[in-house]
């Protein structure tokens, strides 16, 4: 029996507005497999980042549960929280989010010295995710001189260099062209295959169908889920999805 990575109870999440209450994550359960592909889709409003975000511990549920591992999220005080993200948790934002005075080489090592290892082992292991990503002869330059597709694969080694267990990356290739988003995307399923559990929300058909199996939320819920068959190349898994999508109102 697969064990999940991640598992939610009853979760719940609200915002105030105002004199009134909104529901932005509704009674949601899932769960998340280790060394899987798991991709987050929904329209706009759904709660797609919300929940990311949720499973991160960067945000509190107000009310349920979620367990990383055999560890529970809910209720955990935030210096705890932090500890589990910087040991157990890479987060790939949109925008990068890389430090503009620092060379991209930096912004990788700055992470990676936050965590007790020796520098040696850390600056090998920069080494090798950017050698893997196709960044390596980038590194001395700052994040305003590269594109934008390398800058978010700088962000890519910057969450992986402290090796954790899960890879969440919220809209990833949503500033990117095309030819950049696929690099990007070259990248992450790269990863997935050595074994990374990797987490993405999108509203991007083409960037879901990289994964083993999408999610789809609709006003906080979890309506249904759709797991790819292995051997279908991409043009297959676009015709699937479009075609369960399209039956689920999307």
């Amino acid at each position: 029996m697969i064990h999940p990575i991640i598992r939610t109870e009853n979760l719940q999440k609200n915002y105030k507005t105002g004199q009134s209450i909104a529901g932005i994550i509704n009674n949601l359960h899932c769960c998340i497999y280790k060394s899987e592909f798991t991709v987050i889709m929904g329209s706009s409003g759904s709660g797609k980042s919300t929940l990311l975000y949720l499973l991160s511990g960067l945000e509190n549920p107000t009310d349920g549960k979620i367990w990383f591992d055999t560890i529970p999220l809910h209720g955990r005080i935030e210096k705890k929280l932090a500890l589990l993200r910087r040991n157990h948790i890479g987060f790939l934002f949109q925008d990068y989010n890389l430090v503009p005075s620092l060379t991209l080489t930096e912004n990788i090592l700055v992470s990676g010295y936050l965590i007790k290892k020796s520098r040696t082992q850390v600056r090998q292991r920069a080494k090798e995710l950017m050698e893997t990503l196709g960044i390596i002869s980038l590194g001395d330059r700052l994040p305003s001189q590269v594109s934008g597709g390398e800058q978010q694969r700088c962000a890519i080694a910057r969450a992986m260099i402290n090796d954790p267990h899960v890879l969440m990356a919220d809209e990833p290739t949503g500033n990117l062209n095309y030819a950049a988003a696929e690099k990007v995307l070259d990248c992450m399923v790269r990863l997935n295959k050595t074994g990374q559990s990797i987490i993405m929300v999108t509203h991007d058909m083409k960037s879901a169908c990289r994964g083993d199996r999408v999610l789809f939320l609709r006003d906080g819920q979890l309506m249904d889920s759709i797991v790819f068959d292995e051997t279908a190349v991409q043009e297959e898994r676009e015709e699937i999805l479009f075609t369960w999508l399209k039956a689920r109102q999307w």
